[in-house]
């Protein structure tokens, strides 16, 4: 078993826990066609909290649970700074859960 996979949980659950203090969890999926997209983080349909909850964090608990390939990169961070920077939201924490998934994902569990 990847040493990562717990750490790697435990990040989504950090992830997450950002999102809903940001009041950015949603109850409710997009509609499938938003979903679809083909663009890289469903830029054209998405934003990308939604991205992060219904697509990011659907995939890697289902990689985790299945004990799938995880990725061999990961840029979240740098996207999240692009996306919110012009919001001007507190995104520090979401900021710093991005930043260590990102490592974790690339670095492994030692970093």
């Amino acid at each position: 078993m990847d040493a990562r996979i717990p750490v790697i949980a435990d990040g989504l659950l950090a992830l997450e826990q950002q999102l809903r203090q940001l009041g950015w969890w949603s109850e409710a999926p997009p509609a499938p066609e938003r979903l679809a997209s083909t663009a890289p983080f469903c830029v054209d349909t998405l934003l990308f909290e939604e991205w992060l909850q219904w697509v990011f964090i659907v995939r890697m608990r289902s990689l985790l649970e299945r004990g799938g390939p995880l990725p061999s990169s990961s840029a979240m961070q740098a996207m999240g700074e692009q996306a919110w920077a012009p919001r001007g939201a507190p995104v520090a924490g979401l900021l710093a859960a991005l930043e260590r998934l990102d490592h974790l994902i690339v670095g492994g569990a030692g970093h």
